[in-house]
């Protein structure tokens, strides 16, 4: 596992928030599109999506990368955690 690499944070007001994680962040987006605004912190994604509560979304989702995905949800289903969503590849590999 090399840990959380993605955080997407569920918008109402993209252009609102746009221009708040980049006074946050320091950064401008290096994608800027009407469906996601992207920004890169050192190795971090942060992502706003404005569909983001139309698909569900409560709150922040964070995507990690691991190398085996089924194990390691195994892994978390054994220690108590319940699963909520098939997996998906959302990185595209």
């Amino acid at each position: 596992m090399t840990g959380i690499t993605t955080i997407i944070y569920p918008v109402k007001n993209l252009d609102q928030a746009k221009n708040i994680f980049g006074a946050l962040l320091g950064v401008d987006p290096y994608a800027d599109a009407p469906y996601y605004v992207g920004y890169k912190v050192n190795d971090q994604d942060i992502g706003l999506d404005p569909n983001g509560h139309k698909y569900g979304m409560t709150g922040p989702v964070c995507f990690v990368n691991v190398t085996d995905i089924h194990s390691h949800l195994q892994s978390l289903l054994d220690a108590g955690a319940t699963q909520v969503q098939g997996v998906r590849d959302v990185g595209g590999n």
